[in-house]
């Protein structure tokens, strides 16, 4: 292990189970034995564990979580009550260690080294966080393990994991669980299933591979901290700070200045080349005292959403009185950015930038539409369908998507992988058999004749392995109706095709490789 590959750290995780639902009941509330959902954007977002004994799922519909039972309630998601109510669990584990940092609403870490030599031991910890955080009326799962992730996972089963057993312990844990969604859904494709089969793979074909993001993720893999931490740059004052002319006692006056101060920060940060791992909201009041609250950031906060983080912490402090008439009310308001490390940078989607980046993006896309016509930006969007040209819907842009199709089960659909290329334009293709023959398919979607060799685009290439074909009638109540199958070849170049055959005539419908 080089001096860069430092083992993470030892962290304590306390995870409070279906937290959205206990702050939907209520402090009083309590949700054993009852039927509980809580919900957000029309799907389910939480359930109780009566409720998901009887099938509710996370995402789920809420007509499709109705229809499973009688008397399932329902409850809007609160964002606001969520973090007020959590703020009395991070009170009660904050009194037993120097630091701590909420993750999110129901979930918050500790650094296992202090606390655990103060108290006596992990194990003595452990037992007196559980005692803690049920006296505050709150039931916890508590896990410790090196490095934040697999103490995460260790909470959720009550688990202690030894000193340098975390990459052990991760390794049977879906890749997902240490990648972001983008790259794990890759790795999977490629057959690395498992954050183990993963962390296998040695760290320079990660890098070539996978870039900044793979790294990082590789390194949570090996039990390893995501990036190495740098020291704050000499002279560098990277804190975002508000001095109010007026002392403040609620919550909504300060909230206004939060998105402000959060795009300093991370302008301060941008300039330095830096991220960081966590910020913490302190305020001041006008008797001198302070109150101070760590969130993870983790580089992937944006603005806006540190400013409701600190929106959050504002109210469940104002909730606590920390700043009313008697502290004489908020007179200054920072953050304070923590746990810094080199920027590697991101490639930005259109959609992730800043709101003056959006708003050249939009005049340069009105501009084109000008020049070469309406139809020339188009927007995608994912949709049902049963080929690969199907599942996608363009749109031009500025235009609502109006093409709407069911999500589902389409019978006859492709199964994953999806190719990775797709024509945008109808490409003919011929199939032959050995003699030559064009290669045809019964009206029971059965070869006629082998194929043998495949001409596209003035090429003849030799077809070394086919799979199908799979029939897909469509539309077979209209006199438009077709009947097509459609079959997955490769040639000899090492290509893989699909490729699909109507009315006796074949096209390519889609490649596999780039």
């Amino acid at each position: 292990m080089t001096g860069s590959e430092v083992a993470a750290t030892r962290s304590v995780v306390v995870f409070c189970p279906d937290w959205p639902v206990t702050a939907a009941l209520g402090a009083g509330g309590d949700a054993e034995g009852r039927l509980v959902a809580v919900v957000e954007g029309g799907r389910v977002l939480a359930a109780s564990e009566t409720a998901r004994a009887a099938g509710v799922r996370r995402g789920m519909k809420i007509r499709s979580a109705q229809a499973l039972m009688d008397g399932l309630e329902i409850h809007d998601r609160a964002p606001d009550d969520e973090a007020r109510l959590f703020e009395q669990v991070a009170e009660a584990v904050g009194a037993l260690a120097a630091h701590l940092e909420v993750l999110r609403p129901g979930i918050c870490a500790v650094p296992a080294r202090g606390a655990a030599r103060f108290h006596g031991g992990e194990e003595a910890l452990v037992e007196r966080l559980y005692d803690a955080v049920e006296s505050a009326g709150v039931e916890c799962r508590i896990g410790v393990a090196d490095g934040l992730v697999a103490a995460q996972l260790a909470a959720r089963a009550q688990l202690v994991v030894p000193p340098g057993g975390s990459a052990a312990f991760l390794a049977r844990f879906p890749v997902g669980e240490v990648a972001p969604p983008r790259l794990a859904d890759l790795l999977v494709r490629l057959g690395l299933e498992t954050v183990g089969r993963f962390a296998a793979l040695p760290g320079a074909a990660v890098s070539d591979r996978f870039g900044a993001v793979g790294v990082a993720a590789h390194r949570l893999a090996r039990g390893l901290e995501a990036r190495p931490v740098v020291a704050r740059p000499a002279g560098a004052d990277l804190v975002a700070e508000i001095r109010f002319e007026t002392a403040y006692t609620v919550a909504e006056p300060m909230v206004f200045a939060a998105l402000g101060l959060a795009e300093r920060m991370h302008a301060g940060l941008a300039a330095a080349g830096l991220g960081c791992e966590r910020f913490a909201v302190e305020v001041e009041c006008a008797d001198r005292s302070e109150a101070s609250r760590t969130w993870r950031h983790e580089g992937v906060l944006s603005a806006a959403a540190v400013a409701e983080r600190v929106r959050w912490q504002l109210q469940a402090w104002q909730h606590q009185r920390r700043f009313d008439e008697r502290a004489g009310g908020v007179v200054a308001l920072r953050l304070v950015p923590d746990g810094l490390f080199a920027d590697p940078g991101r490639q930005l989607s259109l959609l992730d930038g800043d709101r003056e980046s959006l708003e050249r993006m939009e005049r340069a896309a009105a501009r084109v539409q000008a020049i070469l016509g309406h139809t020339a930006v188009v927007t995608a969007q994912l949709a049902g369908g049963r080929g690969p040209g199907d599942q996608v819907v363009r749109t031009p842009w500025g235009d609502a998507h109006q093409e709407q199709r069911a999500e589902g089960p389409w019978p006859g659909r492709l199964p994953a992988p999806s190719p990775v290329r797709v024509p945008t334009a109808v490409q003919a293709v011929r199939l032959r058999d050995a003699e030559g023959c064009e290669v045809a398919v019964t009206a029971r979607a059965e070869l006629v004749s082998a194929p043998a060799w495949l001409v596209t685009d003035g090429r003849e290439l030799a077809v070394s392995g086919w799979a199908g074909p799979w029939p897909a009638t469509e539309r077979w109540w209209a006199d438009d109706g077709s009947r097509v199958a459609r079959m997955q070849v490769t040639v000899a170049d090492g290509g893989a095709l699909l490729l699909a055959v109507e009315g006796g005539r074949w096209r390519l419908e889609g490649a596999y490789d780039s």
